[in-house]
């Protein structure tokens, strides 16, 4: 990226070239094009200008004068096309604001001086950044936040009857309130009686019916001072609230991380699945992991009793500490030297799983995406189908890639919500939950681009009943076999789930 008088605003350079003979070749560059003609490139004696504008900058592409034109346009092409997904304006701030996005996307396209056979969407796709340890440390983060808007809401309730149950115990008449401020209500009652009346605003603890989406914002309360005043009175009553940021939609899970026992299981259970865009599942893994946590000395002796049901044929592993042959039989995790207490007040990895398959039947979420030329653009039809009945998935998002500079599509019909994303040409397809009760479902809409433009689709959810049949069923004392209290938790979520 150049501006008209030559000068470098990103640089990006595929084979060994000096500083020196760069800037040499740029200042070059608008001299050549001083005839005013509209060209698409520009040759010299030892290099090729192939280039095109970009409002007040150019997008410029030197090339050797024995590469291929017609490659070198499409090429350029596409580089042009990368930089809206970046930028909001062609201007010289917002293009060196957005420069290492840039220049990882410029990366994709071209490796070693040669074109690499890539799309725009597949570009996006390369270049987003996933983390799973993101993803949990969100997910338990998100929890905590709305177990504390509960916690408020049931402590502004419980201190609202109190106040109401004190007044009327001290016979506090509120008569004087129906007479308007000319009332006959004495000084000395005034600051008693007031607060009789009013209660904490209901619309800032009033918790959204279902997930948000369709580009509708979530609002947790429109009144910060009495939130605040709410969690110094928590605090002061010995409860442990965070106070971090609260936005986002809530992922959900079984149970609340403040509430756990002595004794916490959490079975955390992730996905990644590829399936093609003709049909048929390309590879489906599912990784399992049992995380025990004890936090009284009291209870380091203890075995805990596992559930397996499953008939797909899952490798199961144990931890090495833990006693193989017990578990081969009874399903129970002990110690494999039962003088050895478990280690106290860490999470510890206990029992592991993993599956893989390419049948189609074991897919948890099938999706089909039909892009039909029209010759003008393009009608998309997508669709849903649960295909694993006993499960349910929340916070359901579908993501399609739409080709950029195009305009918002049209949707004509959506079951569930849609948000499009401008920024990013995504169109977001939200579903709160999906069960056996709404196992399928579809959307349509139109916009103009080819068939190839909306692939790869990824889909994320996250689930409180995990996809293995396994569970935990008690946990009991070694020494005794008396029932130990325990708490649990299940996170099953989306690693990466394309079709692509």
């Amino acid at each position: 990226m150049c501006s008209k008088t030559g000068k470098a605003i990103i640089s990006r350079q595929f084979v060994e070239m000096t500083r020196s003979r760069i800037e040499g070749l740029l200042a070059a560059f608008p001299k050549l094009m001083g005839s005013g003609k509209q060209h698409t490139f520009v040759e010299t004696e030892s290099v090729r200008y192939v280039y095109q504008p970009l409002e007040k900058l150019f997008m410029l592409l030197i090339t050797t004068k024995a590469s291929n034109i017609l490659e070198d346009l499409e090429t350029l092409r596409l580089f042009a096309r990368v930089i809206p997904e970046y930028c909001k304006s062609m201007d010289e701030s917002e293009i060196i604001d957005q420069a290492f996005p840039l220049i990882f996307a410029f990366d994709e396209i071209v490796a070693l001086g040669y074109r690499e056979s890539v799309n725009l969407a597949q570009i996006r796709t390369f270049t987003q950044m996933d983390s799973h340890e993101e993803k949990v440390y969100q997910a338990v983060r998100e929890t905590q936040i709305r177990e504390t808007e509960e916690n408020m809401k049931r402590k502004a309730k419980e201190l609202n009857q109190q106040r109401r149950a004190a007044m009327n115990a001290g016979g506090v008449k509120g008569g004087g309130f129906g007479g308007g401020f000319g009332s006959n209500m004495s000084s000395r009652d005034a600051p008693v009686a007031e607060i009789t009346n009013p209660e904490p605003p209901k619309p800032a603890y009033k918790a959204p019916s279902k997930p948000v989406g369709g580009g509708r914002a979530m609002k947790l309360g429109s009144k910060a001072k009495d939130v605040d005043i709410f969690v110094d009175q928590l605090k002061s009553e010995g409860e442990n609230v965070s106070t971090s940021n609260k936005s986002g939609p809530a992922k959900k899970e079984t149970m609340p991380v403040s509430n756990q026992e002595s004794v916490h299981l959490r079975l955390d259970e992730k996905i990644t699945l590829t399936a093609g865009k003709d049909g048929g599942l390309q590879n489906l893994e599912i990784h399992g992991l049992v995380m025990l946590k004890i936090t009284d000395g009291k209870l380091g002796r203890i075995q805990v009793h596992v559930e397996n049901d499953d008939d797909k044929g899952m490798q199961v592993q144990t931890h090495p500490n833990v006693d193989k042959k017990k578990f081969a039989n009874d399903g129970v995790i002990c110690l494999r030297n039962p003088a050895k207490p478990f280690p106290l007040n860490q999470e510890i990895g206990v029992l592991k799983w993993r599956f893989q398959t390419q049948n189609d039947d074991y897919m948890p979420l099938a999706i089909n995406c039909w892009p039909n030329d029209t010759g003008s653009g393009c009608d998309v039809n997508i669709e849903y189908e649960l295909k694993r009945l006993h499960m349910e998935l929340q916070d359901v998002v579908v993501a399609i890639p739409l080709p950029s500079g195009v305009g918002a599509p049209v949707v004509s019909e959506c079951e569930g919500e849609y948000h499009y994303d401008s920024r990013k040409n995504i169109l977001e397809w939200t579903m709160p939950v999906i069960d056996s009760s709404n196992e399928s479902g579809m959307m349509e809409f139109s916009i103009n681009g080819s068939p190839n433009d909306f692939f790869p689709v990824s889909v994320s959810f996250m689930s409180k009943k995990p996809y293995s049949d396994i569970s935990i069923t008690e946990v009991t004392n070694l020494d005794d076999e008396s029932a130990v209290k325990f708490s649990s938790e299940v996170v099953f979520y989306v690693e990466k789930y394309e079709i692509v």
